[in-house]
């Protein structure tokens, strides 16, 4: 099981997005790497901001992992640790949290939206990730 927001956890992620049929056909156009922002939450467990990152193009990610802020992402989402958490619980449709501004996102939104099927799948094997919470972690 992997803790989220480590490397590990995101390059399980980057393996899944590379398994799924389902996303390589949503996203078969899709042209841009995601900076995923974790903003921090001492009292979480999460003392500092964490920067996840996936390199996706043509219905694949060429890499992903946890990587320095300011990676140059053409797209960079942004938003507190617990609402990350939500996302990834499925309690937050993350389409639905850019447009409401709980996620705040550097990039065109637009072109974000029009690829909404990618980008629901790209959740969806988020939710398949046997993750592990630092605030739900065994003392």
């Amino acid at each position: 099981m992997a803790r989220f927001p480590t490397d590990p956890w995101f390059k399980e992620l980057a393996a899944r997005v590379n398994a799924s049929s389902e996303y390589r056909d949503a996203a078969a156009d899709w042209e841009g790497d995601i900076a995923f922002a974790v903003e921090a939450e001492p009292d979480k467990g999460v003392p500092e901001d964490v920067w996840g990152y996936l390199d996706l193009w043509h219905g694949e990610c060429r890499g992903g992992g946890v990587v320095d802020a300011g990676t140059g992402a053409r797209y960079v989402i942004r938003a507190p640790y617990s609402r990350w958490k939500e996302v990834l619980r499925g309690d937050l449709d993350p389409v639905k949290g850019m447009m409401q501004g709980k996620l705040k996102v550097q990039g065109d939104l637009a072109t974000i939206v029009r690829y909404v099927r990618a980008a629901n799948e790209l959740v969806n094997l988020t939710t398949t990730v046997e993750t592990e919470f630092p605030d739900e972690a065994p003392a």
